[in-house]
Order: structure tokens, then sequence, then C-alpha cells
């Protein structure tokens, strides 16, 4: 049996399994309290990105609404910042803890942090990789092919170098994340710890999800290992 068939798989996985629904659920328990309290600045999501990227000169990095629970993202082709409507509308801290997170990326791109620009070229091998590594395993599973396996366990190596490139450039839009809100006063010294748990909360998720692909990954080349053994042992 192979992936979501095996019994071994869940196995492998266990740890990351535990590890993304605590972060999920986490994420909800702090960002529930964050949003319910106002800043002492008062300001929005959509006006705590514009406050920052105005800041550093970034006036060309549009603002906009996207539609999704969560959904924010910068996206650096088109130097455009999306926040779902309620970071974009929302007057709290746990609106204006992600909007910072997401402006802090933006700031990456201005700036030519390295890890970001890693990130966004491994993007789309990472999206080939992701889609088309488990065919090809179980292709080469099901008509005894090493190569294909071994072809489809390089491709997924691709997803989890991105997944490991991406948890630095995550928890780095953070930091610059509550130093820049410091740096503008849109926080007190008695509402920062808020904020950080509000994106601590959210970095266990893409860490729960570096280890997903990591285990996967382990699992993937225990299986390949295990099928190369009973190849030889048929010879």
């Amino acid at each position: 049996m192979f992936g979501w068939f095996d019994p071994l798989y869940f196995v492998f996985l266990a740890p990351a399994l535990l590890l993304a629904a605590w972060a999920s659920w986490r994420v909800h328990q702090v960002y529930t309290e964050a949003r319910e309290i106002v800043p002492w600045s008062g300001y929005s999501g959509a006006e705590t990105a514009h406050a920052i990227l105005g800041r550093w000169g970034l006036e060309p990095v549009h603002v906009e609404v996207t539609e999704g629970f969560l959904s924010d993202h910068y996206d650096p082709s088109e130097k455009v910042l999306r926040l779902s409507p309620e970071v974009y509308e929302g007057r709290s801290l746990a609106a204006l803890g992600i909007a910072a997170h997401e402006a802090g990326h933006a700031l990456q791109d201005a700036t030519g942090y390295p890890l970001l620009k890693l990130r966004n070229g491994i993007v789309p091998l990472a999206a080939w990789g992701g889609n088309l590594s488990w065919m090809l395993i179980a292709l080469g599973f099901a008509l005894s092919s090493m190569g294909l396996i071994t072809l489809g366990i390089g491709a997924f190596s691709l997803t989890v170098l991105f997944q490991l490139v991406n948890l630095p450039v995550e928890f780095d839009a953070s930091r610059r994340a509550r130093q820049v809100l410091r740096s503008l006063g849109l926080i007190t010294p008695a509402e920062e710890p808020v904020v950080r748990r509000v994106l601590s909360a959210a970095a266990m998720t893409y860490v729960a999800a570096t280890l997903t692909s990591v285990l996967t990954l382990v699992y993937y080349l225990f299986r390949a290992g295990t099928f190369g053994s009973y190849e030889q042992e048929e010879v």
C-alpha cells in the first residue's frame, strides 16, 4: 500500500498532523481574543498597511481587499498587498498585526531580502513538484518502476525546499512587523505581547506545514528503500 491508503503514512505524519491541529486551534483562539481589542491608534488593517508602506516610500504598492478568511498575502510580482475583508476593515490588534506582517513582506521585497527572492524563484517549481510528485510515485509503485519513484521523490523535494526557505521568510516578516509597529507608535508596550501572540500563532502553521512536507519526504524515502530492497531480493 502507498500514501493515504497506507497506515504507515499516518505513523510517519502523526507528529506533523498533531502540530497542525494544535496550530489551527491556537490561531483561532489567539485571533478571536485579539480581534476584540481595539489598538490605541484606532488604525484598521488597511490604514496600518498604508502607514507602513508610506513610511518606507512604498506608495506604489497597492493595498486591496481579497476574498476569504485569513487569505492575506503579498504578491511581489504585481506589487499588491491583499488583505481579507476582516483584516482590511477591522480595527483590532489582530487585523493590525496581520496587516503589518504582510507589509513586512513588501519591505523584504523592497530591500532585496535574499530568501524572499529565492522563495519567489522556487514557487513555480514547487507547485509543479507538488502536483506531479505523488502521481509519479504512485505510478512508479504500480508499474514497479524505481525510476519513476525516484523522479517523483525528486519533484517532491522541490516542495520541501520551498517550505524550508519559506519558514525563515515568514519569521523575518513577523520580526519586521513588530519593529515597524513599535517605531511608528501604532501599538503601545502593553499591546505588543498581544500582537506577538497573533504572529507567533500564525508562524506555527508554517512550522506545521514544513514538518508535514519533511516527514512526507521521509515516508517516501522509506517506502522507496523498502521497495528497492524487495526488488533486489526478487533478483
